[in-house]
């Protein structure tokens, strides 16, 4: 709806400052003719817009012009009390602010909003955690988040996995959450690069300050490097053949099995044939073997001949164990 565009822009511009037409436009997910209309109708409504022309310009808010309206919806104002994460912010030294902050905000609301947020808080709760997730431990974050805020440069030890210590000077840009594991995203020797922060050690700030790049932007940042690590990950394919009984099992069975294709159409007999992604020719011997009979590897044929190999050294272990005499043992 109009008016509720209208109240973003008038909240992004007292936020932002300054934006060109453009900016806003992608913001709000419009053209900026749109825009250009839009500033027309808050100039008509009294509110002093003014746009600055050349390189540098833009839209922004006379003087000190503010408004105390939030236009907060009853959504909103559930997502507030919904998102907040516990574990995080008290990492971070938070968690008593945002109680603070959530009280004061529940107590300027009127009395059915914060009914509904109390409501919604009291039936669904986010938790950011998987079920085996690994707690770490990170003594260093408050220092790198100080480096960060101050924007000073750090100088820290880095335990590589399976290599040697090495120390790392580093211009810090930010911290970044992947489930309860936290990242340090920092410039080191020109280039922008994330370090685990439970593996951070001796960590100094120094009095130099940090360059930070022009442009940089955290979450995209995060997002285009996540979308790499995947891609560079191992990939081993599979076709199997699914018995019905545990085909519903599939997704659930094993956290290293993706499934990427299903033919919805059984065979004769029942069975679906499913394709599969594993890291490794390992893991997929001994998903498709936990299975048993219900599950038959078509290709590669050299995962079939690793099952066979597998499962004839299994009931060979076992065969020999039930020879030994009770009285031997």
């Amino acid at each position: 709806m109009r008016a509720d565009r209208l109240l973003s822009i008038l909240l992004l511009l007292q936020s932002r400052r300054r934006l060109t037409a453009r900016e806003l436009a992608e913001q709000l997910e419009v053209s900026e003719r749109t825009i250009h209309r839009d500033m027309e109708a808050l100039s008509a409504t009294g509110v002093p817009v003014v746009a600055e022309r050349g390189s540098g310009g833009g839209w922004s808010l006379l003087g000190d012009y503010r408004t105390n309206l939030t236009g907060l919806k009853e959504a909103e104002i559930q997502a507030l009390f919904l998102t907040r994460t516990p574990r995080l912010l008290a990492d971070l030294g938070l968690d008593k602010a945002s109680d603070a902050a959530l009280l004061k905000l529940s107590a300027s609301l009127p009395t059915v909003f914060r009914d509904n947020a109390e409501y919604a808080r009291q039936r669904i709760y986010v938790d950011v955690t998987g079920w085996n997730a690994v707690e770490e431990t990170a003594p260093n974050l408050h220092t790198l988040q100080e480096a960060i805020w101050q924007e000073r440069q750090l100088r820290f030890t880095y335990q590589r996995h399976g290599c040697d210590d090495i120390e790392r000077l580093v211009d810090p840009l930010g911290l970044v959450a992947k489930g309860s594991v936290w990242y340090l995203v920092a410039v080191c020797e020109g280039e922008v690069r994330s370090y685990r922060v439970s593996r951070i050690r001796d960590v100094n700030m120094t009095g130099e300050a940090c360059i930070r790049p022009a442009g940089f932007d955290l979450a995209a940042f995060w997002e285009q490097s996540s979308a790499q690590f995947k891609a560079t990950l191992p990939r081993y394919s599979a076709t199997v053949r699914v018995h019905p009984d545990i085909f519903p099992r599939l997704r659930y069975a094993g956290r290293f099995a993706r499934i990427e294709q299903v033919n919805e159409s059984p065979d004769a007999a029942g069975w679906i044939k499913v394709w599969l992604r594993f890291d490794t020719e390992e893991m997929a011997c001994e998903y498709v073997l936990s299975f048993g009979a219900r599950m038959e590897v078509l290709e590669p044929p050299a995962l079939c001949e690793q099952v066979i190999h597998l499962a004839e050294s299994v009931v060979m272990f076992y065969a020999g164990k039930n020879s030994i005499p009770p009285s031997a043992t």
